[in-house]
């Protein structure tokens, strides 16, 4: 059995809390099912079933290592047993595999171990410093003059008798408050409570297999603000795509609160996930990619609009229309991806696109511009749009084409994209739409 004691450490000379240990029962949960609350000031985790999932057992314990440091954790130990973790750790000590578990054990102090600590007195009296001292105690003698609790925690933690409990389950909705060490009295310093609060929620989606669209980093002011100043507010922060990645939900969490302006200094924050959905992950491949570390385009657009304002970030989206004109379309950064998007046109599409087709001259029924056209590709028939009407009554305009279109080459502009229409007024016109780059 592989256990590992996570010791918080507490706001003030009391216990932590129970908000605190249930935020970070829920980033415990990415790793193991097996999560349970230690005498009510501490996490067990028995992981030795997860080992090969994370890579091994180094790469697991460093990833928690490293997490739970970000977390504020700073006393934590591994042992055979949970309780024997959370007297090593209560001691300092970190692995509990360095020596034989009886041995490492046997010199620590009583105040290690609760059931013992609370006998402290009694067995000061008798002799007794450490909890190898009070192993060597009669049994007959401690179990007639003691509660049955010392005994039963002495042989739990040193693997003589089994330990159960009753595991913590993730929650149906993520909720995690934080209460910060010090008044914060600008926005972006927030950011470093508020990274915490990420990290919980972000090991509460690995376990739940999912990710978010969008959370809200809640604030509450100060009790001495003024009275014109309410109790607080709340930022909300939104994705285009499902994620739990907490560089990515940092970044953009980070770019937003570099534009708000605190009404009061703030004591609390509490983070909640508002818009939760299943994500698929991709397999891990056996070699290494290089793209793996690479930003995606959607991300960073996601942190440009941050930045810059989504109404200035727009992304090309194609539309279910075969006329040109009307095939893309730029949607704001902010939206929704559609989930069905229309198969792209079997035909070639120029880079790019006048504004107004230009209308070409021609010379023995061939087109010109800056000299004859050979063309290359066609005919493409492009028919449709009686439906598109622009404006209202009398005004209204159809917007329906009939043209077949060509890959034309030209002597000098290159590889053209050119039309000739068949509607009555223009029979037989030819125009210029496209080049390609």
């Amino acid at each position: 059995m592989l256990w590992i004691a996570l010791l918080p450490e507490p706001a003030d000379a009391s216990s932590p809390s129970s908000d605190a240990l249930s935020g970070i029962a829920s980033w415990a949960l990415q790793f193991t099912p097996r999560v349970a609350i230690l005498e009510a000031v501490a996490l067990g985790l028995e992981v030795e079933a997860s080992t090969r999932l994370f890579g091994g057992k180094r790469a697991l314990l460093t990833r928690i290592r490293e997490e739970a440091e970000q977390l504020g954790i700073t006393r934590r130990a591994r042992a055979p047993t949970s309780l024997a973790a959370l007297a090593l750790a209560r001691s300092g000590i970190s692995n509990g595999f360095a020596k034989p578990l009886a041995a490492l054990l046997d010199s620590l102090p009583l105040e290690c171990l609760t059931a013992a600590s609370r006998h402290s007195a009694v067995l000061a009296r008798l002799g007794c410093r450490t909890l190898g001292d009070v192993r060597r105690l009669p049994r007959g003698g401690m179990a007639r003059r003691f509660d049955a609790a010392l005994l039963e925690s002495l042989d739990r933690a040193y693997g003589l008798r089994p330990e159960s409990y009753e595991w913590v389950s993730a929650p149906d909705t993520f909720e995690a408050i934080l209460e910060l060490m010090s008044r914060v009295e600008t926005a972006p310093a927030l950011l470093f409570g508020a990274r915490r609060l990420l990290l919980q929620m972000s090991g509460w989606l690995s376990a739940r297999r999912s990710g978010v669209t969008a959370f809200t980093l809640h604030w509450a002011h100060d009790a001495m603000r003024s009275r014109e100043t309410g109790e607080g507010d709340a930022l909300t922060v939104r994705t285009a795509q499902t994620t739990r990645n907490i560089e990515h939900l940092s970044r953009l969490l980070a770019e937003q609160l570099a534009k708000v302006s605190l009404e009061a200094p703030v004591g609390d924050l509490r983070l909640t996930a508002d818009e939760v959905y299943p994500l698929i992950e991709n397999s891990a491949s056996l070699l290494s990619d290089p793209q793996e570390n690479v930003e995606t385009l959607a991300l960073a657009l996601e942190r440009i609009a941050a930045r810059l304002g989504p109404d200035r970030v727009r992304r090309p989206r194609l539309r279910a229309d075969h006329r040109s004109e009307w095939m893309g379309w730029w949607q704001a950064s902010e939206e929704p991806v559609p989930r069905q998007q229309p198969e792209p046109s079997p035909v070639p599409q120029p880079t790019f696109l006048l504004p107004e087709p230009l209308k070409l001259a021609v010379k023995a029924n061939r087109p010109l511009y800056q000299g004859p056209l050979q063309l290359l590709v066609g005919p493409h028939r492009v028919e449709g749009g009686w439906w598109h009407r622009t404006g209202i009554g009398p005004d209204a305009q159809s917007l329906n084409v009939a043209r077949d279109y060509w890959v034309a080459l030209s002597a000098h502009a290159g590889v053209l994209w050119v039309f000739q229409t068949r509607l009555a007024r223009d029979q037989g016109a030819w125009f210029l739409h496209g080049v390609f780059a």
